[in-house]
């Protein structure tokens, strides 16, 4: 049975609507504007196209797939999913440091929208924006979900950048860590603003009992009360709740129900498809603004890549709880390059801690020798005994560096790791099997090829250099993020790894992150090398202008580096 066929004139464009028959879609595809609106059944196209619409008219009418073509006006426009513009923050940010202004339009984003995913680009200052969440709002106390190789990065720069005090949950507090909430100090103030706790440790310090009758669901779990201290949760890397099937993502929905704010931190809320998204909606309390479970997979999920009416969808996500911006949205706010650092547990702490006495035993029984052979001597073994140190920081960051290379990777970007150690390289190609490298094993021509492959090839997303082999010379501008799992000792060796990416033919700001070895040796030589500048600047994205401190050979270096640290301890 044919029916007649519409044309709208609306605003800002034509509304086409007709008894769906292959034939008529087959037509209107082939008309330049045509767009699909799922939402309305209808399809849009521009009002600079009435002549193609005419044609359509009679073609249609002469094969008889309509009874007539009727020419309507509306004066309601048609929604076209144009971005929207991002809030202006208008009261006192209150963090120590002067966020850049697409940071404060990401605070006052928050602040508005309450549950949000917050999904700017590695680099752009996520962590800083979620602090400033909490200094606004004052929504505290807060709890921060976080990998388990970022828990002191985070109680670090809750310190730095918003004056919080956290504790990070662990076995010694896992009876009364609630305390720290409860008890006030002489001003009034609590005793910490913020807890840390990692993903895997969830179940141990928030779920009293799993009832293990039929399916596990949030409803099978009991969750300890201590949950309702907090009013605020902050979800670093939530793509992990992704699947619902997960005790973990259950644990956390269960964990963030009922929060006046909840803050999901991501740069790659979408991982494989469109069906990503729900669980992390469902944390948030935000799937029903996309009419609930069913109607999201029906309109967003269908297909054979589950990801349907992608740009309908980004608009809605937008609109009710999410942001993004990319490096090039907001290039011309930020310098050229960035150095800034994260701060990991390392997994082999006991043999770090071995290694350290052995150091101080040593000096301990040299320290007043005095004759210049035996000084010499010691220099020397010192050295040998720091870079041991080294070694053994850098064996225990793998994960953590494993952990932070995916965040960026699996979000589209390119990354430039340097290392030194052998084993360190070796256990992350093991991880990223797709990886090129460019290390001393590495002849020149299969040095060339692996610079070749990461500039020209999209799919190469990641490049491993021993920063000796792979420090200078090389052009590796195809990616703007530089991540050294481990460092030379000085600024200048430093600067010259870092300018692979930082040279003429860059286009994007660079972000150079140093990960650094909780309790040791890491963060010493970190900041000896960053001397005569405030680190919180690199952090946050003030131009980096080091200079160098003055020493007089590697050597000296080194041991007055072991004297400051250890000399003094017994």
């Amino acid at each position: 049975m044919i029916a007649p066929m519409y044309y709208t004139l609306t605003p800002d464009c034509y509304k086409v609507s007709f008894q769906y028959h292959p034939m008529l879609v087959k037509c209107v595809k082939r008309i330049p504007s045509a767009r699909y609106h799922a939402d309305g059944n209808y399809w849009e196209v521009s009002s600079y196209h009435q002549q193609y619409l005419k044609l359509m008219e009679q073609w249609a009418k002469s094969h008889r797939f309509v009874t007539s073509v009727l020419w309507l006006q509306d004066d309601e426009k048609v929604c076209t999913y144009e971005p929207l513009p991002m809030p202006v923050l208008n009261v006192p940010h209150n963090l120590l440091i002067e966020p850049y202004e697409f940071q404060k339009e990401g605070i006052a984003y928050a602040v508005e929208h309450k549950r949000c995913i917050m999904g700017d680009e590695q680099g752009l200052g996520k962590t800083v924006e979620a602090i400033g969440v909490l200094t606004v709002t004052q929504a505290l106390p807060a709890l921060v979900i976080c990998p388990a190789s970022l828990k002191v990065n985070w109680q670090r720069e809750l310190r730095k950048f918003g004056g919080l005090n956290a504790i990070i949950l662990n076995d010694d507090n896992r009876r009364t860590w609630q305390r720290f909430f409860e008890m006030k100090r002489q001003d009034g103030k609590m005793f910490a603003d913020v807890a840390i706790v990692n993903y895997e440790s969830l179940k141990k310090f928030f779920v009293a009992k799993i009832r293990r009758e039929g399916k596990f669901t949030l409803k099978s779990v009991d969750f300890d009360p201590r949950k309702d201290i907090f009013r605020s949760i902050i979800i670093d890397e939530s793509h992990k709740c992704k699947n619902v099937q997960t005790q973990q993502s259950k644990f956390v929905q269960g964990i963030a129900a009922g929060k006046e704010y909840i803050l999901a931190l991501t740069g790659t809320p979408v991982v494989n498809n469109n069906e990503d998204l729900i669980q992390q909606l469902r944390i948030l309390g935000r799937l029903e603004d996309f009419g609930g479970y069913s109607k999201f997979m029906a309109r967003y999920c269908a297909g054979l890549n589950k990801s349907s009416h992608v740009k309908e969808l980004n608009y809605y996500l937008r609109k009710y709880c999410f942001f993004r911006r990319q490096k090039k949205d907001v290039l011309t706010q930020l310098p050229a390059k960035t150095r800034s650092y994260l701060v990991t547990e390392i997994d082999n702490k006991k043999e770090y801690k071995d290694a350290e006495r052995d150091i101080i035993n040593y000096l301990r029984k040299y320290q007043d020798a005095d004759d210049d052979k035996i000084q010499r001597t010691i220099r020397g073994a010192i050295m040998v005994k720091m870079g041991i140190l080294k070694q053994i920081s850098a064996r225990g960051k793998v994960e953590g560096a494993k952990e932070i290379i995916h965040n960026i990777i699996d979000g589209g970007q390119k990354l430039i790791v340097f290392c030194f150690l052998k084993e360190v390289v070796q256990a992350l190609k093991q991880e990223f099997r797709q990886a090129v490298t460019v290390t001393g094993d590495d002849n020149t021509q299969q040095k060339q090829h692996a610079v070749d492959k990461f500039q020209t090839d999209e799919k190469c997303k990641l490049i491993i250099l021993n920063y000796r082999s792979g420090g200078t010379g090389l052009t590796l501008t195809a990616a703007s993020n530089v991540l050294f799992v481990e460092f030379p000792w000085t600024s200048a060796d430093c600067v010259q790894a870092e300018d692979r990416a930082h040279r003429n033919g860059q286009k994007n700001a660079v972000n150079c992150v140093y990960l650094l070895g909780d309790g040791t040796i890491d963060e010493y030589m970190y900041n000896l090398i960053q001397t005569k500048k405030e680190i919180a600047d690199g952090v946050t994205g003030t131009e980096d202008e080091t200079e160098e401190k003055k020493v007089k050979t590697a050597q000296d270096m080194v041991f007055d580096a072991a004297m400051e640290l250890f000399g003094t301890k017994k």
